[in-house]
C-alpha cells in the first residue's frame, strides 16, 4: 500500500500490464446492461465494439477448465479454502465451494459460506451511494461537508469543495492509506476522521492515492444525509433487495454465523488461523464487508444488468454508470503503447487486450482473507472468488484466467507468475534496517531509565517507553500494542512493528535524541518524531 491495503491489491504495476483484476490490495464507458454476446457487432456504438467477438457457448465450455484450475490452484498454494461463483447473461452458471473453512474444525466451504471481503467491500459500497444518488439523498458531486459538516482536511479548500465522488475516487490529495496506521493502533472511526486533518495533501483532483479512511468519510456522509447508520443502510439499500440474507457490513454478524471462514496465515510454512481475526468496522465501508459467493452473484448480477433485478429498477442507470466509468487514473501507462489503468467511484475499470471494458475489485487483510471480482459488461459474466488466506495472487490468477479464456477461449499470460511476483513485492517486509547485519562493535546504551517516559505526537498520540527488565518496551494506540525495543547501536534500537500496515519481518528503528524519539515505521507522513 509503501501501500497499504485492506487490501487492497493496488498493484500499479500489474494495471499498467494490462491485468484484468486489481485495486488501488491494490481502464470507453462500460455497458453493464449489454446483450449476451454475439459474433456480429452490428448493432453496436463504436465505442462499444470490441476486437475479439466471443462465439456464443463459450462460457459454458470453459467451465470445467476454471474448476479444475481452481482444484489446482489449491493444491499448489496450500491455501485452506476457497469459493467461487460466475455470472453469465443473467443467470448463476457456476458455484462451488474448495477446501476447508478451518483447518482445525476441517468443516468444508460451499457456496453459503461466509468469507471476509476486504476492499471488495469498496465497489459493493459504491451500488448502496447510487442508490441513495437515484433516490436524491445525495448526488457523486455533492461535496462533502453539506451532509457532514465535521469532515475537514488540511487545505480549507479542499474541505469545503471535496465531493462523495472525489473520495471514492480517491482523488482528494490523501496520500495512500491516510489513517491506516491508526486503525491497527485501536484508534476508533472518529479519531481517525478527525485527524485525517493533519495529513499533507497532494494536489486536489490531480493525483491518485488509494486510501480507505478517505472513501470511509464519503460513506459516512451519505449515511449521514440518509439520516441512517452505514451498515442499515447498506442492508436496506442493497442487501435485503437483493437477498443478500448472508451479507452485513458488521463484524459482530460475521463472527455470529455458523457457516464462516476464518481468516487464515502461514506459520512455519503451514496455514494456521490468525488470531485474531482482522476486525474492520473502522473501515467498515472501504473494508468491512462479509458475504458468500452466492451473495456476491447476485450482485454482480445486478451490476451486470444495469442496476436492475427480478425486473426491477433497483438502481438507476444514470446512478451506476459513473461508478463503474473512469474517474481517476490509478496507473498511467509505461509506454505510448501500453493501457493504463482507470479507477471509477470504487471500481478498477480498465481495457482487455480484446478491446472490452473490465470492471474489477481485489480484497486482501494480511490476517487472512483474498478476494477479487472481475466483470465483463460486453460478455454479460462476471466471476468472483473468495478464500480465507493471506493475500498470495489466487483469486486475482483464477479471475484473470478466465476472463482471458471468456474473451481468447486460451489462458495468454501466466497470471500466477505475475500475480505471485506482484504479492511478494507487496508482502515485503519494510525498514531500511531489513536484512542488514547488526554493527560489529555497537556503541552502548545509555542506562534504559534514560530513555523511559512518556513521548507524544500530535497525530499518533502518546508513545510509552518503559523499562520491562533488562529492556525496554515501547506501547502505543488506545489498544495499548506493545512493542519491545531491541538495542542495535548507541542510543538506537530495532522493534517489530505490528498491524496490518507491517508486513511480517519489518524492522523499524527506534533512534532517541535527548527528549526526542523518532520512531522509522511512523514517519511516512513525517509524524514520526514524538517529544518526551
Amino acid at each position: 500500500m509503501r501501500r497499504r491495503r485492506v487490501a487492497a491489491l493496488g498493484v500499479a504495476a500489474i494495471s499498467a500490464a494490462g491485468l484484468v483484476s486489481g485495486c488501488g490490495d491494490r481502464e470507453p464507458t462500460p455497458v453493464p446492461g449489454a446483450a449476451a454476446p454475439s459474433t456480429s457487432t452490428a448493432a453496436l456504438q463504436p465505442d462499444q465494439a470490441a476486437g475479439v467477438a466471443i462465439p456464443r457457448g463459450r462460457v459454458e465450455h470453459i467451465l470445467g477448465t476454471l474448476e479444475y484450475r481452481a482444484e489446482e490452484l489449491m493444491r499448489t498454494t496450500s491455501i485452506p479454502g476457497m469459493a467461487v461463483a460466475v455470472v453469465y447473461d443473467g443467470e448463476v452458471v457456476y458455484e462451488k465451494g474448495f477446501g476447508v473453512r478451518d483447518v482445525d474444525g476441517r468443516q468444508p466451504v460451499n457456496t453459503e459460506t461466509v468469507f471476509q471481503l476486504a476492499s471488495l467491500s469498496k465497489p459493493v459500497g459504491a451500488t448502496v451511494v447510487a442508490r441513495q444518488v437515484d433516490a436524491g439523498v445525495v448526488q457523486w458531486d455533492t461535496p462533502v461537508r453539506r451532509p457532514a459538516p465535521w469532515f475537514a482536511l488540511n487545505d480549507p479548500y479542499v474541505s469545503d469543495h471535496v465531493t462523495v465522488g472525489d473520495l471514492y475516487a480517491h482523488r482528494s490529495g490523501l496520500p495512500e492509506h491516510a489513517g491506516d496506521k491508526l486503525e491497527d493502533l485501536g484508534f476508533d472511526r472518529a479519531q481517525i476522521m478527525e485527524r485525517l486533518r493533519m495529513l499533507p495533501l497532494a494536489p486536489f483532483r490531480d493525483s491518485y492515492a488509494y486510501t480507505n479512511f478517505g472513501l470511509t468519510a464519503a460513506a459516512m456522509a451519505v449515511a449521514d444525509a440518509a439520516k441512517q447508520r452505514w451498515s442499515a443502510l447498506s442492508e436496506q439499500s442493497i442487501y435485503r433487495p437483493l437477498g443478500m440474507s448472508s451479507t452485513s457490513s458488521r463484524y459482530v454478524d460475521f463472527l455470529a454465523a455458523g457457516d464462516r471462514a476464518s481468516g487464515h496465515v502461514l506459520v512455519d510454512g503451514e496455514y494456521r488461523p490468525a488470531q485474531p481475526g482482522r476486525q474492520p468496522d473502522a473501515q467498515s465501508p472501504a473494508g468491512g464487508v462479509s458475504s458468500s459467493v452466492s451473495d456476491m452473484a447476485q450482485w454482480m448480477m445486478m451490476v451486470l444488468a444495469n442496476g436492475k433485478h427480478g425486473g426491477e429498477q433497483l438502481v438507476a442507470p444514470e446512478a451506476l454508470l459513473p461508478a463503474v466509468s473512469p474517474q481517476s487514473v490509478s496507473s498511467p501507462p509505461s509506454a505510448p503503447d501500453a493501457r493504463a489503468g482507470d479507477y471509477g467511484f470504487g471500481f478498477n475499470v480498465g481495457n482487455s487486450a480484446a478491446g472490452r471494458v473490465v470492471l474489477s475489485h481485489s480484497g486482501a487483510f494480511d490476517q487472512g482473507a483474498a478476494t477479487a471480482m472481475t466483470m465483463i459488461p460486453s460478455a454479460n459474466v462476471g466471476i468472483v472468488t473468495l478464500t480465507n488466506a493471506a493475500p498470495v495472487g489466487v483469486p486475482e490468477t483464477l479471475n484473470a484466467e478466465f476472463a482471458d479464456l471468456v474473451q481468447f477461449g486460451e489462458v495468454r499470460q501466466n497470471w500466477w507468475e505475475l500475480y505471485s511476483k506482484a504479492f511478494e513485492q507487496l508482502n515485503a517486509p519494510v525498514g531500511d534496517l531489513v536484512g542488514a547485519p547488526p554493527p560489529a562493535a555497537p556503541a552502548p546504551a545509555r542506562p534504559l531509565e534514560d530513555y523511559a517516559g512518556s513521548y507524544d505526537s500530535d497525530y499518533f498520540g502518546p508513545a510509552a517507553v518503559s523499562v520491562d527488565g533488562d529492556s525496554l518496551l515501547l506501547t502505543m494506540g488506545p489498544r495499548h500494542v506493545a512493542m519491545p525495543l531491541r538495542h542495535r547501536d548507541g542510543d538506537t534500537f530495532v522493534f517489530s512493528p505490528v498491524g496490518e500496515s507491517a508486513n511480517p519481518g519489518s524492522v523499524s528503528q527506534a533512534r532517541f535524541d535527548g527528549d526526542r524519539l523518532w520512531l522509522e515505521f511512523y514517519d511516512s507522513e513525517g509524524f514520526g518524531t514524538f517529544v518526551r
